[in-house]
């Protein structure tokens, strides 16, 4: 499958963010979803790049799915 830039079409329609200093999974879950506790959702989505939830560094670029 092509990934087009832009569009709305596609599977892949999840939101990038990048790791600040001083974030957890539980304070970006808290910043997009408004709920701290749904931070296994950005965790799994995130499997490949995440091995240990407590341990992200500033710069990964981890995709927040709806």
């Amino acid at each position: 499958p092509s990934e087009a830039q832009g569009g709305n079409a596609g599977p892949n329609t999840d939101r990038m963010y990048v790791v600040q200093s001083g974030d957890s999974l539980s304070k970006i879950s808290k910043k997009f979803y408004g709920d701290a506790n749904s931070w296994k959702r950005i965790f799994e989505a995130n499997r490949d790049l995440v091995k240990n939830p407590d341990l992200i560094q500033p710069g990964w670029r981890l995709r927040i799915p709806d």
